[in-house]
């Protein structure tokens, strides 16, 4: 199957994304974590595509080649503001799967949107993260701003991240970074977003508590087995606001923080996606 490049409204962004499959099809949109882009999803999308569904990957904005915020605004109810922008574009009932960063936009915009969300998976991701696990990625997104002089030294500064191994080939990074105009190597996601007040603030997780409680769609919580971020209460939390909530193991995995490639959460989906097949089809076509 062949992907195509469309461009879809933001909230005063203009977002890239891949699609792939029939376009009166369900649709399934796949949104990337901090620090992702679109082609984390791809094999994902390409997936579901061959499932009979419209498989759209996109950048978030600030990342890929999404346009970067004018304002510098990466707050949560700012990206969720985006995809709300997608979901009325689209017009019909859409599952949405976000990965990290991704996952709390759909949350917040699934509860927002409740006609427009079909089901919703979480990949590695709830309202209550755990402080300690996100620190360490709050360090490296603010010390990534300085950029790096070469290749290696970006794999040896993800080498630092809790859980990751050093990339065996650090020329396979080349396709998620850019060169600045000073000649060094940056991650390809607008360095405004390593700003402490973007990364876990307490309002976020109050927004998100209240949209948890609000979700009226399938729920499905995919957790990394190795997880940094998610805890057992917290889990347990997001389970008494949101009753609906399944949780599925992604076993010998951790956090999906930079690393583009998010398959190893796609299986549950398309699991679920088996049982909503039917319903979703009879709000599709026109």
């Amino acid at each position: 199957m062949v992907f195509r490049t469309i461009f879809l409204p933001g909230e005063g962004v203009r977002l890239v994304a891949d699609a792939v499959g029939d376009p009166h099809a369900p649709p399934v949109l796949f949104l990337h974590g901090g620090g992702q882009s679109r082609r984390s999803w791809r094999g994902a999308a390409r997936r579901v595509a061959e499932a009979g569904y419209h498989g759209i990957s996109i950048d978030m904005r600030g990342h890929g080649d999404s346009e970067w915020a004018p304002d510098g605004r990466y707050d949560l109810d700012s990206m969720a503001g985006d995809l709300r922008c997608v979901l009325r574009h689209l017009g019909r009932p859409t599952v949405l799967a976000g990965a990290s960063r991704g996952g709390q936009v759909a949350l917040v915009a699934a509860a927002d949107l409740p006609d427009h969300a079909a089901m919703l998976l979480l990949a590695d991701v709830i309202p209550q993260v755990d402080p300690a696990g996100v620190a360490p990625i709050s360090r490296f997104m603010q010390a990534s701003t300085d950029g790096y002089p070469d290749l290696q030294a970006a794999a040896d500064a993800l080498a630092g991240l809790p859980g990751r191994k050093r990339p065996a080939d650090p020329a396979t990074l080349a396709r998620v970074m850019r060169r600045g105009d000073d000649g060094r190597l940056y991650w390809q996601w607008d360095p405004r977003m390593a700003n402490p007040a973007f990364i876990n603030p307490p309002a976020e997780r109050s927004l998100m508590e209240r949209a948890a409680a609000r979700l009226r769609c399938p729920v499905l919580l995919v957790r990394a087995e190795h997880s940094e971020i998610m805890t057992d209460a917290g889990v347990a939390a997001f389970h008494r606001l949101t009753p609906q909530l399944q949780v599925r193991l992604a076993r010998g995995v951790g956090h999906m923080f930079t690393s583009d490639q998010n398959d190893l959460f796609a299986l549950p989906l398309l699991e679920n996606l088996k049982a909503l097949h039917s319903s979703l089809s009879s709000t599709s076509r026109p």
